[in-house]
């Protein structure tokens, strides 16, 4: 029984196991939020962040949406360079690297800065959710232009 006893013990002790040092995986989620930050422009063409008070933090969906609506009454002098036309509803996916954003509008519904504001809205939610800030955000539009659907960046996450 003592021989049994000792084989259990040193099988125990020498099972291969070693402690490994710490290993970074990324940021943690933030948790709550006071609600949502949205982009817009200022009067100089730069984009500015606008907290939206909702309580939650929300969805990358529910964040584009309410984007498309403008910037509010509250708007300090912001402005969009997105054509909603009333239309909000938005799809969102995941690809590999990649949100894919499907968006009520045409290509020429969004200039340059108002792409930025899409794309800014969405990687910020998705950051603050605990996604990489190297993921890319492609967008769809109901008539697509040549390259109007390539990979994007927010110029103010990096």
């Amino acid at each position: 029984m003592r021989g049994i006893l000792l084989v259990v013990l040193l099988l125990l002790a020498g099972c291969g196991v070693r402690p490994s040092g710490v290993t970074d995986a990324g940021d943690a989620p933030t948790g709550l939020a006071p609600g949502v930050t949205l982009y817009f422009v200022d009067g100089t063409g730069a984009l500015r962040p606008q907290l939206r008070g909702s309580g939650h933090l929300g969805s990358v969906t529910e964040a584009v949406s309410l984007l498309l609506t403008g910037p509010g009454s509250g708007g300090d002098r912001l402005h969009t360079e997105i054509q909603a036309h009333g239309m909000t509803r938005v799809i969102v996916t995941t690809v590999p690297e990649a949100l894919r954003i499907i968006l009520p509008l045409d290509p020429q519904d969004v200039t340059p800065r108002g792409a930025d504001q899409i794309v800014c809205t969405a990687l910020g939610v998705h950051v603050q959710s605990g996604g990489s800030r190297q993921t890319a955000v492609q967008l769809g539009f109901v008539h697509p232009a040549p390259g109007s659907e390539a990979p994007r960046h927010c110029p103010l996450i990096r």
